[in-house]
């Protein structure tokens, strides 16, 4: 195996975070040290649980409880979408893609963490 890089699940979670950073640019100021700061610190703390699993991916009790963590920081991430969305700060198009983009992060999540000794 590669890089924590290489993992698909790390791509995506990655990449939705950084979506959500520039889009998050666009909501109102005052929601800088609330909705701003708790869905870009949940969001990032996905790529960076999945990134911290796969170091510890040679002890499956490790590696399944930070794969479990990034699955936990995915479904708050999801949280704030739903609270995005109902402020009006993103349109349901919006949502949508990247709830969708969030429920796939989990569904590979999912995947390594019922199949963690294929990533030994």
């Amino acid at each position: 195996m590669g890089s924590f890089r290489d993992l698909i699940a790390y791509k995506k979670a990655f990449s939705l975070s950084m979506e959500i950073f520039w889009l998050s640019k666009s909501f109102p100021k005052e929601e800088t040290y609330s909705l701003i700061d708790q869905i870009r610190r949940s969001s990032r703390s996905v790529f960076a649980s999945i990134a911290e699993s796969y170091k510890k991916r040679k002890y499956p009790n490790h590696f399944v409880s930070k794969l479990t963590d990034a699955d936990m920081e995915n479904s708050e991430t999801q949280a704030w979408l739903d609270a995005a969305l109902a402020c009006k700060y993103i349109d349901q198009e919006k949502f949508d893609s990247l709830d969708k983009q969030a429920d796939e992060i989990s569904r590979l999540l999912i995947y390594m963490i019922n199949n963690h000794e294929k990533f030994k």
